[in-house]
């Protein structure tokens, strides 16, 4: 069974590598440079998801918690887009008009580890 969990950390992780280098590849073909380092955004994505994977997995062989997970992951996704902010708050806030490649470039990464979360939370919940 950990052998399963490892094996879906990894995964993750091969997955968010392989994101970061089609991202950085198109940026650099298309010439864009953005104001904020790329790899710092995408390490915070990964690192906060594996921290949310491994405490829904912690949290799921506890019975009075395991009945509040979706709850508990709708307050891990506050807290993250909230310290996402306060990390990237010079990168994001300190120009006036971003221009759209930039906007997108830090929209991508939210969007795809949003979303390998809830799959992840969503298989932790289902075994339940």
């Amino acid at each position: 069974m950990i052998k399963n969990y490892i094996t879906k950390a990894v995964l993750f992780v091969v997955f968010s590598f392989l994101c970061f280098f089609l991202h950085n590849f198109l940026l650099e073909y298309y010439q864009i440079v953005l104001p904020f380092s790329l790899e710092k955004v995408y390490f915070f994505h990964v690192g906060f998801s594996m921290l949310i994977y491994v405490n829904f997995l912690l949290f799921l062989t506890v019975d009075k918690i395991s009945e509040q997970l979706g709850f508990i992951y709708l307050g891990a996704i506050f807290l993250k887009l909230t310290l996402f902010s306060v990390v990237f708050n010079k990168s994001i806030f300190s120009e006036e008009n971003l221009i759209f490649s930039t906007k997108i470039s830090l929209l991508i990464p939210t969007v795809i580890f949003l979303l390998t979360e809830a799959i992840c939370v969503i298989k932790i919940l289902n075994r339940k």
